[in-house]
């Protein structure tokens, strides 16, 4: 039992966390709930997680806050819950670096897919590590590490990134000098198309760009492509 992952999910409607602990207990995860920031803090002060589901709309502390908090703790991967039509707050907890969001009401197999998905992208499987790649891959004077998942700038210094900014620049350097459209890079990384005003690949390819010192209004390196989607404009060594 102690080498599963472990997830830590918090959400007030008791319901909801009693049907989730029993569904990914059967599905091989140890759970532990929550039902707000006062009970999460506790319970990450006595546990180690691989992954959090984390309910936006909280008593109190909003899930905005608490996943602010969780940031500054650790880089661990978060799975916001969203009430239909919360957009501005899942762009908010997209810019603070959730890896994925699942609105409500959700069907329990569809999380699970999501969870195994941003664990695979994390490296917190046996079967993602297994099947990382060894090769370093070289762009623009920047060197991605795929064994370690680490992005090193010209300076050979670390820049952190999360599950999902790790996943989109793979996908990004695997067709590099191609464009790819929205919908193509919600498929590549969600497994879904984005809907018409659904601005979750914007808000990736922004904290992206931030974290590649890749200047926005004058995007070199990750060009936008009017009326297409997104270009990496640069050549890829593997290696």
């Amino acid at each position: 039992m102690e080498f599963l992952p472990h997830i830590l999910v918090v959400d007030d409607d008791r319901e909801i966390r009693d049907l989730l602990a029993r569904f990914l207990e059967r599905n091989q995860f140890r759970v532990t709930t929550a039902r707000d920031g006062r009970e999460t803090r506790k319970a990450w002060q006595a546990g180690h997680y691989q992954l959090i589901v984390l309910d936006l709309m909280l008593p109190g502390e909003s899930g905005l806050e608490l996943a602010r908090w969780l940031r500054s703790q650790a880089n661990v991967p978060i799975i916001m819950l969203t009430a239909m039509g919360e957009e501005t707050d899942r762009i908010i907890g997209l810019e603070l670096g959730a890896d994925d969001y699942v609105p409500k009401p959700f069907n329990p197999r569809e999380l699970l897919a999501r969870i195994r998905a941003v664990l695979r992208r994390s490296g917190e499987t046996p079967e993602s590590r297994t099947a990382i790649e060894q090769r370093n891959l070289h762009f623009s004077g920047w060197t991605l590490e795929q064994s370690r998942r680490r992005l090193l700038n010209p300076d050979g210094t670390e820049v952190p990134l999360t599950g999902g900014e790790y996943d989109l620049l793979m996908a990004l350097l695997d067709r590099a000098n191609r464009v790819l459209t929205r919908d193509m890079l919600f498929d590549l990384l969600r497994g879904r198309q984005a809907g018409p005003f659904d601005r979750a690949i914007d808000v990736a390819i922004s904290r992206l760009r931030r974290k590649l010192e890749d200047n926005g209004r004058n995007a070199q390196l990750i060009k936008t492509v009017r009326g297409g989607g997104y270009v990496l404009a640069s050549d890829v060594e593997r290696y």
